[in-house]
């Protein structure tokens, strides 16, 4: 009897385990790493601009065993250049590029790994990309950001556009309105129309009937004027 429950008890203890690897599997697949980073960036020439880069994971982040890039490369079919890195602790690479102007802006606490570029200029523009090792996930992540550098704001969207739009509206709902009209007019002169139609059979009516009863007056008068017996 001890021996069966020894034997028992090794079986749940070697089952134990890969019940528990199974629901850390399904809980976080193979693929569970995401990067969150915006598809496009404007910024204003001369002016300091944050490049936001975060991704989520179901394991904590290991500063120990953590990494994360930063490249640059002017098109899709340029060398990537890096210019920032982590291993074990953030290190901006100098570039010719940048110089001194690029900082670690993130939080390593809260996943959040963006950087800011200080006094941007047009030959910052291009394509950022956030690389991230977060290990036991055995996938790297990666964002891409297309950063557009501006020479001057935009202008506000333009009021004729608006004004426009608003003629335009407002020239359907005349005409909603006008057409509306237009169809109670007509109904309210057929329904004037049927009035007055009516008036005159019923005038017509009673004209029919006062000749008929003046008629039979007539006819009953002639009756009395000839006497009985007289033809």
């Amino acid at each position: 009897m001890h021996m069966l429950h020894f034997g028992k008890a090794q079986w749940a203890s070697a089952l134990k385990l890969p019940c528990v690897a199974l629901v850390i599997f399904l809980a976080c697949p193979v693929n569970s790493m995401d990067v969150l980073v915006p598809p496009q960036i404007y910024a204003l020439n001369g002016t300091d601009v944050r490049i936001p880069c975060a991704f989520t994971s179901c394991y904590k982040l290991d500063p120990s065993k953590f990494a994360m890039n930063w490249t640059y490369q002017e098109t899709s079919n340029s060398t990537e250049k890096m210019f920032m890195t982590y291993k074990n602790k953030i290190t901006p690479l100098k570039s010719s590029r940048f110089g001194d102007r690029v900082l670690f802006s993130g939080n390593l606490d809260k996943n959040d790994l963006s950087i800011t570029i200080l006094d941007v200029q047009l030959t910052d523009e291009g394509i950022y990309n956030c690389y991230v090792r977060n290990p036991p996930d055995r996938i790297q992540g990666h964002g891409t950001i297309q950063f557009v550098v501006l020479t001057e704001l935009p202008p506000p969207r333009d009021s004729t556009i608006a004004v426009a739009i608003g003629a335009s509206v407002g020239g359907i709902l005349a005409l909603l309105i006008l057409s509306m009209v237009v169809v109670k007019c007509i109904r309210r002169h057929k329904n004037q129309e049927l009035i007055s139609d009516e008036q005159k059979m019923e005038e017509e009516g009673k004209a029919d009937g006062e000749g008929g009863t003046e008629e039979v007056t007539n006819t009953s008068r002639c009756g009395r004027l000839l006497p009985e017996g007289s033809l």
